[in-house]
């Protein structure tokens, strides 16, 4: 039963001292929590075709289901630790120093890592050391027979604080991450009020809420901005580098615009993809304040507050379409998950090349000089977004009653003149058009529905969508990586 003691209390040493660096980290800078520090450098050295699997296997769940499994492995080595402290404490306390310089020594050369990021996880060890050693020195039973009742009673004593503290850490981030009580400014150019859309039931809404929006990022922590002291920088191959204050961008002449988007890891029928109406300035009126050398320039090289690096071709970025720098969604602040104080929106482009978020400086370079975070891994410099559709209802595999049966669904082509037609088959028989829902313009989704005559047995929908310019949309199947899936979604149900 020794070692079941020795093994209790690594872990408890170790939750105990985790939480402690959490608290820390959420006063201070939550992404220096040290499982967030650690997963954050895995989702770093991950290849991408690993990426690609854990998105299309988990989804949004991807990084719950990383930081989850970071956090067996250190308990499982803290009860290690543990064991090796049951005989010799100095052993186990050097395991829980090498843990804790490890991810101390990861957050400081993170790439906007500093000093003072380590402390988070230097806390972390200390306290665990602290822990461990005041365990170990605890009187031991005479017998065999377990621990004793007064360890016991101290190691759930431990846990309740350490409980306490990480509900702390909790709130101080949540405080921390709320974005700023702010009033938006009017809009001096403001489209036509977006049409209610169609009410099909299981069809996607026509505008998405804040709340419901898609988020796919890096982050598995959400920025800390404080809006008095962020700044939006524009240097590089300009005539004169700017520095811009949220006051800055808000007194600007804004626009609003219904614009729909889409990341790129969405697969064939995926749901990472939102409209919703976003208010900003205008990219190109940004840019003019700092004065372009078109000369020499072909990307736009954004930078979050966390150093968090997205090429944007140049040319694509300004050459008429409504790219903003957006500071308003839905009529609200941007939401911390969606970029406050500001992010980048270009239309037509999908997020890992056109929709910084979190932005903090924008660079006027070359792609042969500098290449961002996803050019390094090999994806798509100009990957524009591919005309697509999805059947939101009915399910997959579902059954249906025969009749009268709606198949209805959500179909976009950015920057190809919209949506102008959406078409059906059933059981790989002739194309039928659907009737379309209400026009939100060429950058945002349109709604549509066919009613069809289903008769009992097991079937097969497709859908395609046809652009303002007269493309079908593409047949062939590719896969996310590099420049965004393609194809066409195909599901099964059956009519009883």
């Amino acid at each position: 039963m020794g070692s079941l003691r020795g093994a209790a209390s690594g872990v408890v040493a170790a939750v105990s001292g985790v939480a402690a660096g959490n608290l820390l980290a959420a006063a201070t800078s939550p992404a220096t929590a040290p499982v967030t520090v650690m997963g954050s450098q895995i989702i770093d050295w991950t290849p991408t075709p690993v990426k690609e699997w854990a998105v299309a296997t988990f989804g949004t769940a991807d990084k719950p289901i990383l930081l989850a499994s970071i956090a067996a492995g250190a308990l499982a080595v803290a009860a290690l630790a543990g064991l090796l402290a049951h005989h010799r404490l100095i052993l186990g306390a050097a395991v829980f120093g090498a843990m804790a310089a490890l991810v101390a020594g990861v957050a400081a050369t993170r790439p906007t890592g500093t000093l003072a990021d380590a402390v988070p996880s230097t806390v972390t060890g200390l306290v665990a050391i602290a822990t461990l050693t005041a365990f170990a020195r605890s009187p031991r039973p005479s017998t065999a027979e377990g621990p004793s009742r007064r360890l016991v009673l101290t190691q759930a004593l431990v846990l309740l604080a350490a409980a306490a503290l990480q509900a702390s850490a909790s709130v101080v981030t949540r405080r921390r991450t709320m974005p700023a009580d702010i009033e938006l400014p009017s809009a001096a150019d403001v489209p036509r009020r977006l049409p209610a859309g169609l009410k099909v039931k299981g069809i996607t809404p026509f505008r998405t809420s804040n709340q419901d929006f898609y988020r796919v990022d890096t982050r598995l922590s959400l920025p800390t901005v404080d809006v008095e002291t962020w700044r939006l920088r524009v240097d590089g191959d300009v005539r004169q580098p700017i520095s811009l204050t949220f006051d800055d961008l808000a007194a600007m002449d804004l626009i609003e615009r219904d614009i729909t988007l889409t990341c790129v890891s969405n697969d064939v029928g995926g749901r990472y993809v939102g409209g919703t109406r976003w208010l900003g300035a205008r990219l190109t009126d940004v840019l003019d304040r700092a004065g372009i050398d078109a000369t020499n320039a072909d990307q736009i090289l954004s930078t979050d507050v966390e150093g968090m690096t997205i090429s944007t071709p140049l040319t694509v970025a300004t050459d008429g379409r409504d790219s903003l720098i957006a500071i308003g969604m839905n009529g609200e602040p941007l939401p911390a998950a969606h970029g406050f104080p500001a992010r980048l929106i270009v239309p037509g482009l999908y997020g890992f090349v056109g929709a910084t978020k979190w932005i903090t400086r924008m660079t006027l370079t070359t792609y042969a000089a500098q290449d961002a975070y996803w050019t390094k891994r090999g994806w798509a410099t100009d990957a524009p977004i591919k005309p697509s559709s999805r059947i939101d209802t009915p399910r997959p595999f579902e059954d249906v009653g025969a009749g009268t049966v709606t198949v209805g669904g959500i179909a976009w082509a950015q920057q190809e003149g919209g949506v102008a037609a959406v078409e059906v088959s059933v059981d790989d028989g002739p194309w039928e058009p659907a009737t379309l829902g209400p026009s939100g313009g060429q950058d945002y989704w349109r709604q549509w529905y066919l009613k069809w005559q289903a008769t009992p047995g097991r079937h097969t929908l497709a859908v395609r969508a046809i652009t303002g310019r007269g493309r079908t949309q593409s047949a062939n199947r590719a896969r996310p990586f590099p420049d965004g899936s393609s194809g066409i979604q195909r599901l099964s149900l059956t009519v009883t």
